[in-house]
């Protein structure tokens, strides 16, 4: 089993693609195992002739747990947020990010182009700004900045997030309530139990269930609060891709990064929410496809 000891923890990754190819390095979101990335997605990247390495983020999937850690309630900490307090957490973006970091190094990896999906996306941004000779480019796919005066996710979103109410019990409750979440904040139109996402919930279960690390998470989203400041120190070539339709960031959110990395460039894709569903597959790759390769060609510095 792949798994990189490091920051005080295990991080499991897997690698495809040839050894001397350009690296694409995918940092996941908010609860999502390396297994929600799609299949074809990956094998596309590989097949355009990248290395593509992923990982589950600390608390999830096969890499370490913070099972002992304290945390404090999800609405007292952004209160807390909301007077100035920062309340004590487990970890933040920035420790995950070192964990990426981290990964490089076990993996010899000099640089990579980062590719990271909403709190991923999160991640990417403080990676490339603690690191900025490790990220050759960045891509930031449905994520944001943390910015206090963006729109924030609906009341039902949120509770769901927040896993208030009484929890699914056994294996099909669970997957269910998976799906239900995907429908909330997804694609409008989109049947996630036939379109591949049951079944990457369904293979995440199986490979690991473990509902308390993305609370911690959540944690570290909070603890995070705004971090434009760190965004504003990326230098990496960067694109934004963001779905017009998005209820749990809002577009705004990837504007917001676009607007404060210089020179970034931001591509809207209409009727997309938060999700990688088949039908806007094809456009993600391509731009994040033209995007690497433009840097690697040396049309972007």
């Amino acid at each position: 089993m792949p798994s990189a000891p490091l920051n005080g923890l295990d991080l499991y990754y897997e690698a495809q693609g040839a050894s001397d190819a350009p690296v694409i390095l995918l940092i996941m979101g908010l609860g999502g195992q390396l297994t929600m990335w799609p299949p074809g997605f990956v094998d596309d990247l590989v097949a355009a002739g990248y290395r593509v390495v992923r990982f589950d983020n600390r608390d999830v999937g096969l890499s370490s747990k913070f099972d002992e850690a304290r945390l404090p309630h999800p609405v007292l900490q952004m209160l807390a947020r909301r007077v100035g307090w920062r309340l004590a957490t487990p970890y933040d973006l920035a420790d995950m990010a070192r964990d990426a970091e981290g990964l490089l190094d076990h993996l010899g990896i000099e640089a990579a182009h980062v590719v990271g999906i909403s709190m991923g996306g999160m991640i990417a941004q403080h990676l490339a700004a603690g690191a900025p000779g490790r990220v050759r480019s960045l891509t930031a796919v449905m994520s944001t900045t943390g910015n206090p005066r963006l729109p924030r996710p609906k009341g039902e979103i949120l509770k769901r997030l927040l896993r208030q109410g009484p929890a699914p019990i056994g294996r099909d409750a669970i997957i269910d309530r998976g799906v239900e979440t995907f429908a909330l904040i997804g694609t409008p139109g989109e049947d996630h139990n036939t379109n591949g996402v049951r079944d990457q919930i369904a293979v995440s279960f199986d490979r690991n269930h473990h509902p308390s690390g993305p609370l911690r998470q959540i944690a570290a989203i909070l603890s995070s609060g705004d971090f434009r400041s760190v965004t504003r120190r990326v230098r990496a070539p960067t694109l934004v891709i963001h779905g017009t339709v998005d209820p749990l960031v809002s577009p705004l959110g990837g504007q917001d990064i676009a607007r404060n990395i210089p020179g970034a460039r931001l591509e809207l894709i209409e009727e997309m929410g938060h999700d990688l569903v088949p039908r806007h597959r094809p456009r993600i790759l391509r731009h994040i496809l033209d995007h690497v390769t433009d840097v690697e060609t040396g049309l972007r510095p």
